[in-house]
């Protein structure tokens, strides 16, 4: 790949660092009192992404031209518990790699260059379920933790590469 990390096309696994092209913005989260659907024994960690419209760089598919970016700031929830807090851990490190976002075209609007969802789902609604982007969910934790290894994400690769 363009980033140096390399993928066996019949396992699957990563191998180096694999990064994206996610625009510049910026991921903050907190904690906020309430519990989530299905969640109910913990408080809830918000995290809030925020991307503004810019020009696209020589990494992204129309170099030179402006994208969009609809919908910012974008509120994502977890649970405040240790697999939650886990699944926080690594999307800090995929936010870092780039890979939450790219730009392309929105399978919701159909606009192209545009700032979309990068292959790791969130839950996007709060206290409720009804668009299938919020909880609960019992299996979102676990489905995520898939999405984020298929990028190359676990704790394992995150503590080699601290080392």
């Amino acid at each position: 790949n363009k980033d140096g990390s390399l993928q066996c096309p019949t396992c699957k696994t990563i191998y180096g660092v694999k990064t994206g092209t996610q625009p510049p913005g910026k991921m903050e989260y907190h904690l906020i009192p309430h519990s989530l659907p299905g969640h109910l024994d913990c408080k809830t960690i918000r995290i809030i992404y925020n991307i503004p419209p810019g020009i696209q760089g020589p990494e992204h598919p129309s170099p030179g031209k402006s994208f969009t970016a609809r919908g910012f700031p974008r509120h994502c929830y977890l649970p405040d518990s240790e697999r939650g807090r886990k699944v926080l851990k690594l999307l800090l490190v995929a936010w870092d790699r780039r890979l939450i976002f790219a730009i392309g075209t929105s399978s919701t609007t159909g606009e192209s260059d545009t700032v979309i969802w990068n292959e790791i789902h969130h839950k996007t609604e709060f206290g409720s379920n009804l668009t299938g982007h919020g909880y609960p969910d019992p299996n979102y934790l676990d489905n995520v933790l898939t999405e984020l290894t298929a990028q190359g994400i676990t704790e394992e690769s995150v503590m080699q590469e601290k080392d």
